[in-house]
């Protein structure tokens, strides 16, 4: 519903800007509430952007390649969730769960910077206003 009324590379940088938090309360906060707060933040993380990824595909693929650019896009993730996973396991077994956040919070910030340079670019390109 919000990608309908707000502008969606806004939403998705909110959508980074809350799984960045997140990875920097489960390195930092070592108590049950910084699990919590990790958890919750993570999972608005997930709220705001796994709907809003459909939406992107569906906005930017032909109708009749639909099917097709949904099915690339969740390959991908799962090979990226897999790669991603070994990092993580390999960082969290030489330098333990806050390497393993922290290099997650550094993921995060890099690509909400590649996302707002990318807005930058390509916005004016297409010649939509802000």
């Amino acid at each position: 519903m919000l990608s309908d009324r707000i502008n969606r590379t806004g939403l998705l940088a909110i959508g980074l800007i809350c799984l960045a938090a997140a990875d920097l309360a489960l390195a930092t906060l070592v108590n049950l509430g910084g699990l919590a707060l990790g958890v919750i933040l993570w999972g608005l993380h997930m709220g705001l952007t796994r709907g809003l990824f459909a939406t992107l595909i569906a906005d930017t693929s032909p109708a009749t390649l639909r099917g097709i650019a949904y099915g690339y896009f969740n390959l991908l993730c799962g090979i990226a969730m897999l790669c991603s996973s070994v990092i993580a396991g390999a960082l969290w077994d030489a330098f333990g769960p806050a390497a393993t956040f922290l290099s997650g919070l550094a993921f995060a910030l890099l690509s909400l910077g590649g996302l707002l340079a990318i807005d930058t670019i390509v916005e004016p390109a297409n010649g939509r206003e802000r």
